[in-house]
């Protein structure tokens, strides 16, 4: 064994992982291990703490998924002793065994390698997860947590047999849902292809009938990308099979309806939202993944750049007033804005959200579901929820004049609260909510900022190499050859860690609007969006679009990606 260094918890912190403040947060966490504490805060990764404790014990960190390992090595050691000991064989060399291993301290196992094996071992490490992904991949074997989607939909596929019996079974209780021996494959399908689009990192499952297959797709870092069909007649039964699992009426097959689904899968509890919709070949399925991992993220993990961060630090701080968040679906506005409320979440501090559905259900918050059919409104909630004497209110989504007219009453009585919004800026967001029908003197004296964001996908940290755009992208985005020749630009070549893409992983891009005296005048004056706009980008408003470029020119993101999500503005690249 390599002689023992520094404590890797010395290694994080000497490395600027952490900060001496977080370590001791970690610490007070009694109910938990130190690395599990540090993780489930966000202050460090799985991989960056391996990496130091390999350092502290004089080990190598393997990176299992950037690795080829040869048939020859595999069959050194049994599929039972990995699968037991979770050790997975790396190299052989002069009369030695290199495995992988996740715990550095762990000498009996080392000790009962070495007598089995009948070989010196010499240990290396990864992360747990890693490791049995890897004997998965290399061992294979028949057991549900091996079993793949495409060997489950191959089985459908050469057999005419119909599968499809007892897709009601399977503990629909109150507890999490979870895959059993001797479930009906339709059940297996269902369960793999959850398990798979987790593993995948997927936001988003998607099951669309066609006239002659089922089509399924996942959603990764924005992306729609497909995945093999499942034979046609299969489909009555996996959409069966899922609103089943999401207590939905089966038999109604004529109306859209919408569940939702906790379970187990990939080795963590998920939530799964779930919208079923009749279509002309059948029913549709989208399935929505809420990771509860999601929301631990910080304020300083999003993506903004450092003066729009300063700035929206200093927003939800303030006590009364609205701060409005704008943009499509999917372009993280929920994520934006529970980052806030964890930001805020205090003992001394009261704080209610209304929201339809809510996604995450967040510790200490008071969170309450809109229920139109039995006259649960935004606007209704929001009257009640101030007789209840909070601080911070949360509103889902303002879609109407009463929603808007209930929360800007609330800001003027000293509230602090959260909304968003759908439009494609910030400056759009005070005309929309003049449009429908707030009168422009509230919206002038109770918005104190709008922020409009997308999502773009990252660089791939693996396999990014430097690259120089052709001459005519540069000139097309207005981009001068002096900041061009400074800049970093990154792309992706493609590796096993992006699935080929290039991308991993999505960060936000900002649009942050303050409203000064001057744009609260004009906006009384009910001035248009051209000129709101004009005079934001005066006094250092900076566009979706050059927020995206600056971050395409540290090498974050690609140019493409950014022209994909931006609506390009050529006189709007950045001169700094």
């Amino acid at each position: 064994m390599a002689k023992q260094g520094r404590e890797w918890t010395d290694i994080l912190v000497k490395r600027g992982v952490i900060g001496p403040d977080q370590m001791r947060e970690a610490q007070a966490m009694n109910h938990l291990p130190v690395e599990e504490a540090l993780v489930k805060l966000g202050y460090a990764g799985v991989d960056e703490i391996m990496k130091a404790k390999a350092e502290q014990h004089g080990m190598a960190f393997i990176e299992l998924r950037e690795i080829e390992i040869p048939p020859s090595v595999i069959e050194l050691v049994p599929e039972s002793l990995a699968r037991e000991n979770i050790v997975m064989p790396l190299s052989q060399e002069s009369g030695a065994i290199k495995v992988i291993m996740h715990d550095p301290n762990a000498f009996e196992t080392i000790d009962k390698l070495r007598f089995v094996l009948n070989r010196e071992i010499e240990v290396a490490l990864a992360p747990k997860e890693a490791i049995v992904e890897a004997i998965n991949r290399y061992y294979g074997g028949s057991s549900t947590e091996t079993e793949s989607v495409d060997s489950m939909l191959q089985e459908f596929t050469d057999t005419a047999i119909d599968f499809s019996e007892d897709v009601g079974s399977g503990k629909t209780g109150s507890g999490t849902i979870g895959l059993e021996e001797g479930d009906a494959p339709v059940i297996r399908l269902v369960h793999l292809i959850i398990q798979e689009a987790v593993n995948m990192r997927a936001s988003d499952i998607h099951i669309e009938p066609f006239a002659d297959r089922v089509r399924i797709r996942y959603r990764i870092d924005g992306v729609c990308m497909e995945r093999d069909s499942p034979p046609k007649r299969l489909h009555g039964s996996i959409v069966s099979r899922i609103k089943i699992m999401g207590s939905m009426d089966i038999a109604e097959k004529r109306r859209p309806q919408d569940g939702r689904i906790k379970m187990h899968a990939a080795g963590k509890d998920i939530d799964l939202r779930v919208s079923v919709l009749p279509t002309s070949h059948g029913q549709s399925v989208v399935m929505r993944i809420l990771d509860r991992e999601n929301i631990k993220v910080g304020l300083r993990d999003l993506g903004f750049g450092e003066e729009d961060w300063k700035r929206f630090s200093g927003m939800i701080k303030r006590p009364n007033g609205i701060l409005l968040v704008t943009g499509p679906t999917g372009s993280g506005k929920t994520t934006t804005l529970y980052a806030a409320l964890n930001e805020l979440n205090r003992p001394d501090v009261k704080i209610i959200t209304a929201e339809d559905p809510v996604e995450y259900y967040l510790p200490g918050v008071n969170q309450c579901e809109v229920r139109a059919k039995i006259g649960m409104t935004f606007a209704r909630i929001i009257r009640a929820m101030l007789r209840q004497n909070p601080n911070i209110l949360l509103v889902g989504e303002i879609r109407d004049e009463e929603t808007a007219n209930t929360a800007i009453q609330a800001s003027l009585t000293g509230h602090l609260v959260f909304s968003t919004l759908h439009t494609n800026d910030a400056p759009s967001a005070v005309t929309r909510l003049v449009d429908i029908g707030v009168q422009p003197f509230l919206v002038a004296s109770s918005v104190m900022a709008i922020m409009a964001q997308r999502l773009v996908r990252k660089v791939c940290p693996k396999c990014r190499v430097r690259y120089e755009p052709p001459a005519h992208v540069l000139q097309g985005i207005g981009l001068k050859p002096e900041i061009a020749k400074k800049a970093n630009f990154m792309k992706g070549k493609g590796c096993t860690h992006c699935n080929k893409s290039g991308y991993r992983g999505r960060m936000g891009i900002y649009e942050l609007l303050t409203m000064t005296s001057q744009i609260r005048d004009m906006t009384f004056k009910g001035d248009s969006t051209q000129n709101l706009r004009r005079m934001a980008r005066k006094q250092g408003m900076r566009t979706l679009f050059e927020d995206g470029m600056v971050k395409a020119l540290k090498g974050l993101t690609t140019i493409d990606e950014i022209m994909r999500i931006t609506q390009h503005d050529s006189a709007a690249a950045p001169t700094k």
